[in-house]
């Protein structure tokens, strides 16, 4: 498994509008993109930083799993995403070592990414996804 660097923080919040103008009225960031991906049942933002990104992340229906996330943990940092080379190799091999995934293979996600969560009872109660890009 090789490992690039964090890919992105996902930041689940309650309206992207809102949320996104500290990220770019107070940290100067840009919102490059905006995107729904509808069997997340989520919008997202992308605020690039140098090669990683924020990912605001906003649901589109009551019961989608962000909005789940924010009733019972409030609006915050959701998951931490890491970049790897071959994620079909990643995952081939966190099974091998008997790491609990949610995803047993990996599934298109926001901005065309690969990507594929590993359970938060593995990473100390961190959800951590995976993910390669072209």
């Amino acid at each position: 498994m090789k490992v690039k660097h964090i890919d992105h923080i996902g930041i689940a919040v309650k309206n992207i509008k809102q949320a996104g103008k500290f990220y770019t009225d107070i940290l100067g960031l840009k919102i490059q993109g905006l995107e729904t991906v509808a069997d997340q049942k989520v919008n997202v933002a992308f605020l690039p930083i140098t090669d990683s990104e924020i990912e605001l992340l906003e649901s589109t229906e009551p019961d989608g799993p962000i909005a789940r996330y924010i009733g019972k943990k409030g609006e915050g940092i959701q998951h931490v995403a890491f970049r790897v080379e071959d994620i079909d190799e990643t995952l081939t091999e966190l099974k091998e070592k008997g790491v609990r995934l949610i995803d047993q293979k990996a599934r298109l996600g926001a901005g065309g990414a690969k990507i594929a969560f590993i359970h938060p009872k593995e990473t100390n109660g961190v959800l951590v996804e995976i993910c390669e890009r072209d």
